[in-house]
């Protein structure tokens, strides 16, 4: 997608702090950091939101969630993390591009709002 902030990371059009990547993903650091350590992990194929995964796309997800755990392990994060992927306007889905967040680095609240 031309106009998409994450798409264009992912391209090298816009920098970012990269964590990971490779020919299905992409991982930086979140701008506005919730937690010690927060990295976004992404597709390079544009997909809108967890609503948009489908048999066509789900072994790129897939792939997401075995390399969540590499990237965890090389930030340091021997005691847990929280992955999270907003879904739209009532989740608060601030970027149409489908992402997960890999949040850790300190004891999490048990809230999840």
């Amino acid at each position: 997608m031309s106009d998409c902030l994450f798409c264009k990371i992912a391209e090298g059009q816009i920098p970012s702090n990269k964590v990971y990547e490779d020919e299905l993903v992409y991982a930086f650091r979140d701008i506005n950091p919730q937690a010690k350590t927060h990295v976004l992990i992404i597709p390079r194929k544009h997909i809108g939101s967890c609503a948009e995964i489908n048999g066509e796309n789900s072994k790129i997800i897939a792939h997401i969630f075995e390399v969540i755990p590499k990237i965890a392990k090389s930030e340091g994060l021997v005691n847990g993390f929280r992955v999270i992927s907003n879904c739209g306007p009532d989740a608060c889905q601030s970027v149409h591009h489908l992402h997960f967040h890999i949040l850790g680095g300190e004891q999490m609240s048990d809230k999840m709002a």
